[in-house]
C-alpha cells in the first residue's frame, strides 16, 4: 500500500470518527450539545483537523443525514422486499419509517429538521438523499391511483409519515394510537 492510499484511508477513518462521535454526541445530548470544540475533544484531534474534514457544525449536520438517509432506504427496502400485498407493503413501508424516526431521533432532525446545507429535489441534491425517497418511491409510486402522478404522491405520504413522527416525538400525538394513524394513511391515501 502506498503512503498515499494510507493517508486517504487514515482520512476517511478520522471523517467516520468525527461524524459517530457527532451522531452518538447528539443521541445523548441534543444537536445544541455538539460543538467543534468537544467534538474535537472527543475524537482526541485537534479543532484544526476536524475543520480539515469539516467546515463547521453545518457540515457535520450534513454528513449525519446523508448517512441517515442511506440508513433509512436501507430499513425501508428490507421492510418492504418479499411483502407481495401491495396494503401490507405500504403498511410496513410506513412503520419502518415511524420507526426509523423514533429510534433516531437525532439522526431524522438532521434529515429534516435542522440545516445541512443539502439540497432537496434539486438537481444537485445528493444521491443519498435521493435514494432515500427512490426507496419510498418504490413503494409508494404503484399505489398512487390513476391520473396521480407517482411522484406527487409519495412527497404527500411521506408528508404525513413525517407530520406523524414529528408530531409523536414532540407528545402532540399519544403513542398508543400510532397503528390506527398508520391504517388511515394507508387506507385513505394508497389505491390498492
Amino acid at each position: 500500500m502506498s503512503v498515499k492510499e494510507r493517508k486517504e484511508r487514515e482520512r476517511a477513518s478520522r471523517e467516520r470518527l468525527i461524524v459517530a462521535t457527532a451522531r452518538e454526541l447528539a443521541e445523548q445530548q441534543g444537536w445544541d450539545a455538539v460543538t467543534t470544540r468537544r467534538l474535537a475533544e472527543r475524537i482526541e484531534y485537534s479543532q484544526p483537523v476536524l475543520y480539515s474534514h469539516f467546515r463547521g457544525k453545518r457540515e457535520i449536520i450534513g454528513a449525519v443525514a446523508l448517512e441517515g438517509a442511506t440508513e433509512m432506504a436501507a430499513a425501508v427496502r428490507a421492510a418492504t422486499t418479499g411483502v407481495d400485498d401491495p396494503r401490507e407493503r405500504v403498511t410496513a413501508l410506513a412503520r419502518c419509517y415511524l420507526d426509523f424516526a423514533a429510534r433516531n431521533p437525532a439522526v431524522y432532525d438532521a434529515m429534516f429538521q435542522l440545516d445541512g446545507g443539502l439540497a432537496f429535489a434539486q438537481e444537485d441534491t445528493p444521491a443519498q438523499l435521493k435514494d432515500g425517497f427512490a426507496a419510498l418511491f418504490e413503494t409508494l409510486g404503484p399505489v398512487a391511483g390513476e391520473g396521480v402522478e407517482p411522484g406527487l404522491f409519495t412527497e404527500v405520504f411521506w408528508s404525513c409519515l413525517h407530520g406523524i413522527a414529528t408530531l409523536a416525538r414532540s407528545g402532540r400525538l399519544p403513542a398508543e394510537y400510532t397503528e390506527q394513524r398508520v391504517r388511515l394513511v394507508v387506507d385513505r391515501l394508497a389505491v390498492f
